[in-house]
């Protein structure tokens, strides 16, 4: 019988959200500058599901470092897999374009298709005799963020968005395009706030005018678009909680149950959720690293109507930005060699 991977996938979320578990929601304070995974022989970030997928594998056998590679990627850096270790599976969609009348105009007759393939990974900590460099790279070194007060390399990420956020309930609205949010002194931690307004910010990437997502996803799914984009806006507020290292937050326990209803339905949905929040997550990234800021001066603060960015020296701030857009600038130069 033919495996359904798609399926495959959707049973293992479904296993934790069913036992009470969110996969994605991670204390990265405590593990800070190694949240995302990566492959440890290229050096780049996997995306998309493959992160839940790795962060859930991690997290059940214990691994510090989420970093990985493929059996013979081991081989090629001169270290090997250990007997007996049991990889982890990744997935990866790759279009191909199928002809369905060869005798007629190609343009007639071609369509596009998604063609998923799996990939088997081992963790470093499941490895022996690789270079000290791929198991253990240096880390940046960041101090733990402080729990009551505010962010200013996090609060810089967001004034650059320029989106307009307004005083009310956590909220945002596609006919206004406006986030509402309480103030910062309403919610109990730091991380909280920003994980809030990181779900918030995921919503506001699918309006008409950025990555236009909400109609595809009514056409789509129909009654269980809302759930889905839930599911997406979570997806991306953990994604960026991994980025800046805060500890995840859920934002209402009780979409676990549409989620639960929604993979069972629609085995896709995980794919196409962790797909549009990877797009979401890198939309923002993308305009933080297109917005000029000034270095020792630049930090945000909250106005009724906007995010703005205030004069107030931080010179620790300005350097913590500029270590993060340079992460990011050779993230997105590897990925433009590995997809060229």
């Amino acid at each position: 019988m033919k495996r359904d991977l798609y399926t495959e996938v959707a049973q293992r979320i479904l296993a934790e959200l069913e036992a009470g578990a969110v996969p994605w929601v991670k204390p990265w304070s405590a593990l800070p500058g190694i949240g995302r995974p990566v492959n440890a022989a290229t050096g780049r970030y996997y995306s998309g599901c493959n992160v839940i997928l790795l962060w859930m594998a991690a997290q059940s056998a214990g691994w510090i470092t989420p970093r990985f590679l493929t059996f013979k990627q081991a081989q090629e850096l001169g270290g090997s897999v250990k007997k007996g270790a049991n990889g982890t599976r990744i997935y990866f969609v790759k279009p191909l374009v199928v002809t369905l009348d060869e005798t007629a105009d190609e343009s007639d007759t071609a369509r596009t298709i998604t063609m998923l393939r799996e990939y088997t990974v081992f963790n470093v900590a499941q490895c022996d005799g690789l270079p000290a460099h791929v198991v253990a790279p240096p880390v940046r070194q960041t101090p733990a963020p402080n729990k009551d007060t505010r962010d200013p390399l996090i609060d810089q990420f967001l004034a650059v968005t320029n989106a307009s956020l307004q005083d009310g309930a956590a909220t945002y609205s596609p006919s206004r395009d406006v986030i509402t949010m309480p103030a910062f002194e309403a919610f109990t931690t730091a991380a909280v706030f920003y994980a809030t307004i990181f779900h918030e910010l995921g919503h506001w990437t699918g309006h008409v005018s950025r990555l236009a997502r909400f109609k595809e996803l009514v056409r789509r799914y129909d009654r269980q678009a809302y759930a889905l984009e839930e599911l997406i806006a979570e997806l991306t507020s953990a994604f960026l909680c991994a980025e800046f290292d805060l500890d995840g937050d859920l934002r209402h326990a009780g979409y676990i149950a549409d989620w639960i209803r929604l993979l069972k339905s629609e085995p896709h949905a995980f794919f196409t959720a962790a797909s549009k929040a990877q797009a979401a997550a890198d939309f923002l990234r993308g305009l933080a690293l297109a917005e000029p800021i000034d270095r020792g001066m630049a930090v945000a603060t909250k106005t009724s109507t906007t995010l703005t960015i205030m004069a107030a020296p931080d010179t620790a701030a300005a350097a913590a930005w500029l270590d993060l857009e340079q992460r990011w600038l050779v993230v997105d130069r590897i990925a433009e060699r590995s997809d060229s």
